[in-house]
């Protein structure tokens, strides 16, 4: 297993610690066509957009399109993300499309008189809640710099499924029933996503005519068709009519942002991920940067490195020390100075891990540090013959987002305001605790758990990701050492999941992924081990041997995805 290894290891972050650019090494050979994405749909739209003539790009501008209008639940024109693309040469740019907040935020504006966190929860429900939304300017953006094809050509089959429908399956089914009495409030999504108030049965046909349309402004005007003019102005009005605090100005001012990946060199294996205002890409260099400083053999060193029990004791030692971290330093690196050289700093992340005793819990508490001082969203993987890649993470955070429709426009909008500290160590709806680095305010964008990340060996080449709010980046984490320990694709997506976040401090697990033995030897270390009652995550991975130029793809069995790889003739 890879906890066996002690490999070399360095982290380069381009922009804040100023290192230089990602080498290119090693570029791939002319290979296979393959997407895979969290719904057939979508996978079907990139994979046309590539035998089109497009590129990785465009197909992933199709597919995340698609996804737009088929997960209302997941992703739409109303959210955001983070797109990390990748030429053949291995230059590597992240697109920052998350949202920000709205120019008339205040620190404390889901408190309150009495500065306690508001019984409404306005930062999940209705209009208070949506940032300035990123995903049409992503779209407009990546297509204008990267793209091959027109953006029409690239948008034409979100259009035509948005105006003619998509059927509901289960699992829209069961997500729309855990957001329906939410749902229920608002006139325009209780109209278009349920009917007479209920949950639509499987096969029932959900059409979008006003999205269509608003996808049909983005194609002919590019960026303007949604930032400025009639589609901005309908947003504003809707919004502002049910309580919203949006402007016109706030859609003009919203940009795009190109920031150079984190990078990390780690045995012969170079990943690039997402930096601020992701925590992923921070929080996975110091996970692997703490398996550099103590090993596993180090820790145990008569215990084999596969054994399930000391395996899931290293790692959620090193997850909840990362967590911490994550808590009290991480935020906008625009608004916020984050302490990166510390955070990555070997010496640093040695004395972490010093007090990590063999067959002994460490009580989150007992890490020093004072707090005081996203369950839904979707994930895309593209590659093309060659060599360009996509990994992209987009989200309206929780499941159908705020809730809120804009009637006029047919968008649905994010409740991604709740990735804020609403208040300093006061959990957000995935129990994650934030300190002042991620406070709110204005044109600020939220600290976000999304970690779409492309990695690179002598041997494979991944691109991975995830939704699953706060679990993203453990399962990112789970999934690249099973890659590195050379598991197929299949299994890397199936594989049981484990996660620990610092607070609460348990280990949250999915069903079976512990035997009643190894539970009880866990909690005989002193975890608590909290079983959610279901399975988690939708993981859509791409993996190329490097040798044999052979490409295999599987989404996650838990969703309805589909992976598809198709050889160039």
């Amino acid at each position: 297993m890879t906890l066996a290894r002690t490999p070399r290891i360095s982290i380069l972050f381009t922009v804040l610690l100023l290192l230089g650019g990602c080498a290119a090494t090693n570029p791939q050979q002319p290979g296979s066509l393959a997407v895979a994405s969290a719904h057939p749909l979508a996978t079907q739209a990139g994979l046309r957009a590539l035998e089109a003539g497009g590129n990785a790009f465009d197909a992933a501008i199709a597919t995340a399109a698609v996804l737009s209008v088929v997960e209302p639940y997941s992703a739409g024109l109303g959210g955001g993300g983070f797109w990390l693309l990748q030429q053949p040469d291995q230059q590597t740019t992240l697109v920052d499309a998350r949202e920000k907040a709205p120019a008339a935020s205040t620190r404390d504006m889901y408190l309150d008189a009495n500065g306690e966190v508001h019984p409404d929860k306005l930062s999940i429900n209705g209009p208070l809640a949506a940032g300035i939304p990123g995903q049409p300017g992503a779209f407009a953006y990546i297509n204008e710099h990267y793209a091959e094809r027109p953006l029409r050509a690239n948008l034409q089959d979100a259009i035509r499924i948005a105006r003619q429908g998509f059927h509901v399956d289960q699992r829209y089914h069961e997500l729309a029933e855990w957001r329906r009495e939410v749902m229920q409030r608002y006139p325009a999504t209780r109209q278009t996503f349920l009917v007479d108030g209920k949950v639509p049965p499987v096969g029932a046909l959900i059409r979008q005519p006003a999205l269509a349309d608003t996808l049909e402004a983005l194609a002919d005007r590019g960026w303007d068709g949604f930032y400025d003019g009639p589609v901005a102005q309908q947003l504003v009005s809707d919004v502002q009519a049910a309580g919203g605090i949006w402007q016109l100005q706030d859609l003009k001012d919203y940009t795009i942002v190109e920031r150079q990946p984190v990078v990390i060199h780690y045995d012969d294996a170079t990943l690039w991920t997402t930096p601020p205002p992701s925590s992923g890409g921070i929080a996975l260099a110091q996970m692997f940067g703490m398996m550099q400083q103590r090993p596993f053999d180090e820790v145990f060193p008569d215990t084999p490195a596969d054994d399930p029990v000391a395996r899931t004791h290293y790692l959620v030692e090193v997850m909840r020390r990362a967590y911490r971290d994550r808590a009290i330093y991480l935020g906008d690196p625009d608004y916020t100075d984050i302490p990166v050289k510390h955070l990555l700093d070997p010496a640093y992340l040695g004395k972490r891990m010093a007090n990590l005793k063999p067959g002994q819990a460490t009580p989150s508490q007992s890490l020093e540090g004072d707090l005081d001082s996203g369950t839904h969203t979707t994930h895309l993987s593209v590659m093309d013959a060659d060599g360009r890649k996509v990994s992209a993470t987009l989200s309206i955070n929780l499941p159908f987002g705020s809730a809120f429709l804009s009637s006029g426009t047919g968008v649905l909008l994010n409740d991604e305001m709740d990735d804020f500290a609403i208040k300093p160590g006061v959990p957000n709806a995935y129990g994650l605790v934030g300190g002042e680095a991620n406070s709110i305010a204005p044109g600020k964008r939220p600290l976000s758990s999304m970690t779409p990340t492309i990695m690179t060996s002598d041997d494979r080449t991944a691109i991975i990701g995830t939704p699953g709010g706060s679990r993203i980046i453990t399962m990112v984490y789970l999934g690249l050492l099973d890659v590195l320990d050379g598991k197929s694709a299949e299994a890397t997506v199936s594989d049981p999941r484990f996660h620990h976040q610092y607070l609460p401090d348990v280990i949250q697990h999915e069903p079976d992924t512990f035997t009643p033995e190894q539970k009880t030897a866990l909690e005989a270390m002193g975890y608590e081990l909290r079983d959610v009652g279901r399975h988690y995550g939708n993981m859509q991975l791409i993996l190329r041997d490097r040798e044999s130029g052979e490409t295999t793809a599987a989404a996650d069995p838990r969703g309805i995805g589909q992976a598809v790889v198709k050889p160039v003739r």
